[in-house]
């Protein structure tokens, strides 16, 4: 991430997965940050949890569209 002007940082877009139901259940947030996915819980705040490749993270995501962990 490229520092902006003034010094600061600027904040990543998280979003939601399109599951949660917006009444402060459990839920996981992501964004992006150049090559890598960011994960964090949405109790949490702005504290990241995760940081993983982009590679990583479709082979995540294409194993739970496929019945991950069932499938295994």
């Amino acid at each position: 991430m490229k520092i902006g002007p003034g010094g600061t940082q600027p904040s990543p877009a998280w979003f939601k997965s399109s599951y949660s139901n917006g009444a402060g259940g459990e839920c996981v947030e992501c964004a992006t940050e150049g090559a890598r996915i960011l994960l964090r819980d949405t109790k949490t705040g702005d504290e990241l949890i995760a940081s993983v490749g982009a590679q990583a993270w479709r082979s995540f995501t294409h194993a739970l569209r496929r019945g991950w962990p069932e499938a295994l």
